[in-house]
């Protein structure tokens, strides 16, 4: 490969202005998984380096709550959040859904949970003897207190609560659907019920891009989903135990890690960026963990080693750019 002219540690700076960073961490967390920024950092750091905005993503909490604090408090800049439906908030529960639309700011988005999918959850475990053992194998309670409450995409017709809350995310269309850490087979689901339903915008999140496979990706880009692709995914992190979600320390366990590699890093994601097209695409960190640099400068990492991967500058800036903006339903600066 013959690595294209201009790039600079310059250039990725001047990339990041007006960029948006649409999967941010930055605390509160529990005591296991300290945060690298808070929230008013977060935002302040991204002002600073010319972003236009950051959108909070909380396993814990409505995030629209901490965005409402942060607009109070940081002047000149505008951040974002919503709702990740995980056990905590009983899982699948339209309720839960209703107040995020009407607390703090606003949810802007909706997710079907990260942690607290099935799909994810059973997997979920540790090495004993050289051999992975799921949580709800070793841990009966973790099987009744979680597992049996997580979400699962359902192979036809949705469940009431589904129905609920397509039907509320359908009639909000500035709110976005995520479709969560579910399988590729149900990522595939959501984006079909998104069709069905008239949701107009819809995330699949990056879980599900690294197990998806090209078709799949394919078929959700042409039913007008954006892929996403975080740098956390595909970083030298990914093999260190990362879930911290429950309170239980010893359901401490390897996740989206459990594979041990990295599924080709930078460069496998930005061959399947340049396959599907930048204007099907977003880009962003999924940072905040202690163990990675601070969501900015992740974002100024990222925008570089695509720079190094040959995408194009104007492709930059749809990735980090244009499709954020049309994924928030900001006007194009």
């Amino acid at each position: 490969m013959i690595l294209p002219e201009g790039r600079s540690f310059e250039l990725s700076q001047e990339l990041l202005k007006n960029s948006i960073d649409i999967h941010v961490h930055a605390g509160p967390h529990i005591f296991s998984s300290p945060r690298r920024v808070d929230p008013f950092q977060a935002a302040r750091k991204a002002r600073d380096a010319g972003m236009q905005s950051i959108v909070y993503m909380d396993v814990f909490e409505m995030s629209n709550g901490t965005a409402w604090l942060v607009n109070r408090e940081v002047p000149d800049f505008k951040v974002y959040g919503g709702l990740i439906l995980n056990t905590v908030y009983g899982g699948m529960n339209p309720r839960a859904v209703k107040t995020a639309l009407k607390y703090g700011d606003g949810a802007k988005y909706i997710s079907f949970g990260a942690h607290s999918t099935y799909y994810q959850a059973a997997r979920e475990g540790r090495v004993i003897d050289d051999k992975f053992v799921p949580l709800s194998e070793l841990y009966p309670k973790f099987k009744t207190e979680e597992l049996d409450r997580c979400i699962r995409i359902p192979d036809e017709a949705p469940s009431p609560e589904l129905d609920e809350i397509l039907k509320l995310i359908a009639d909000n269309p500035h709110v976005y659907m995520i479709t969560g850490h579910v399988s590729a087979d149900e990522g595939v689901r959501l984006v079909d019920f998104a069709e069905e339903y008239g949701i107009e915008k819809v995330v699949v999140s990056s879980a599900v891009t690294k197990i998806a496979s090209m078709d799949q990706l394919q078929y959700m880009v042409d039913k007008g989903a954006f892929i996403e692709y975080t740098l956390a995914a595909y970083t030298h992190t990914t093999t260190i135990p990362k879930t911290h979600y429950y309170v239980e320390r010893e359901y401490a366990s390897i996740d989206e890690g459990m594979s041990g590699t990295e599924e080709g890093g930078v460069k496998h994601v930005a061959e399947q960026i340049m396959e599907l097209g930048a204007e099907h695409c977003v880009i962003c960190t999924d940072f905040g963990v202690y163990t990675l640099p601070e969501p900015v400068e992740g974002f100024r990492e990222f925008i570089a080693c695509l720079l190094d991967m040959g995408v194009p500058q104007e492709d930059i800036r749809k990735l980090s750019k244009t499709n954020p903006e049309t994924i928030l339903g900001l006007p194009h600066l």
